[in-house]
């Protein structure tokens, strides 16, 4: 089913108008135009860029209500053992600060129509870009469901609003409660006019796509926090790489991504995460087989090959010409 998204790249300053504990280790911080205008549409499944220092950007879901164009809401889980923006956020930011954000994005997205079923399924704080969603199917009078895991209550963002909001909807199933999300059961089996949306830990959503082996390919859509792991590329030499708005022609050796061998040439190429997972930087693509290697792209879109994310999918072969 197509969906509708929208895809920025335009860079603004907003303030940091509150600031609200949502649960154990995750606080949402909504953010604001400084001059009190209306921010872009978004649609469910969007996320930003925050950027907290040059080079140093992290991405959120926007996990608050679209219609509410006066703020973005979004939710940011305390990782002490990660690599230092959750922890800036945390400790750092304050009510009436300015944050510098991109976006939106959505690679993820989600439109409720008439006639399908949802299964929505979160775990931990994989529910940030799923809320919206539920919202959008619940007021468009779809039938839905959705299974929340995680460690505890206490830690599981917009669960017990969700869970007073649509009690014969929504089941949680927190570990310490011995709650146990059992995929068997909830997807074991194809349902003919369903489709599943899926965000949480690498675990969840690989075990969420084992079940759903036997299930049409355009039935699942899934959002990762983490990126896939592959193992050799299947074209393992070089390869080169025209950059057809520059004329220049590249060559991308072992161990180099076209991202990086298209800056060091002069591209003008907007990136992330560099692992994949964000979509930043996706390319069209004008000539060559792709080796897709990205945790974003649907199998669909991949088998199609328009588009690419440079940080981490290479050529197939020795030669691609990229719309760069």
């Amino acid at each position: 089913m197509a969906v509708m998204s929208f895809f920025s790249d335009v860079e603004r300053d907003l303030v940091v108008d509150a600031r609200t504990e949502l649960a154990q280790g995750v606080v949402a911080l909504d953010l604001v135009a400084h001059n009190g205008r209306d921010l872009p549409a978004w649609t469910p499944g969007s996320h930003v860029d925050v950027v907290l220092a040059p080079g140093t950007e992290r991405q959120y879901s926007l996990c608050g209500n679209e219609d509410d164009r006066s703020r973005w809401r979004i939710a940011v889980l305390r990782e002490d053992a990660g690599r230092g923006g959750s922890l800036a956020l945390h400790d750092d930011v304050r009510v009436g600060q300015r944050l510098r954000v991109r976006g939106p994005r959505n690679h993820f997205g989600f439109t409720a129509a008439a006639g399908t079923a949802y299964r929505f399924v979160a775990g931990g704080i994989g529910i940030t870009p799923l809320r919206a969603m539920v919202l959008r199917a619940h007021a468009a009078g779809a039938e839905w469901t959705l299974d929340y895991a995680g460690r505890s209550r206490a830690t599981m963002a917009f669960a017990g609003e969700l869970a007073t909001a649509y009690p014969e909807r929504v089941r949680l199933h927190p570990a310490d409660e011995g709650r146990r999300l059992d995929l068997d059961a909830l997807l074991g089996e194809p349902q003919p006019g369903t489709e599943v949306y899926a965000c949480g830990p690498a675990r969840l959503v690989d075990a969420v796509e084992q079940r759903m082996a036997g299930w049409p390919a355009t039935a699942l859509h899934v959002e990762r926090f983490t990126a896939k792991e592959f193992g050799e590329p299947v074209w393992p030499g070089p390869f080169e790489v025209e950059l057809a708005l520059t004329g220049a022609t590249v060559t991308v050796e072992p161990g180099e991504s076209v991202l990086e061998a298209a800056l060091a040439a002069g591209a003008v190429v907007l990136s992330s995460c560099r692992v994949g997972t964000c979509g930043t930087c996706e390319t069209p693509v004008l000539e060559g087989d792709v080796e897709h290697r990205d945790s974003v792209l649907t199998l669909a879109e991949q088998a199609d090959s328009a588009v690419m994310m440079v940080c981490v999918s290479r050529s197939a072969g020795p030669r691609l010409v990229l719309d760069l």
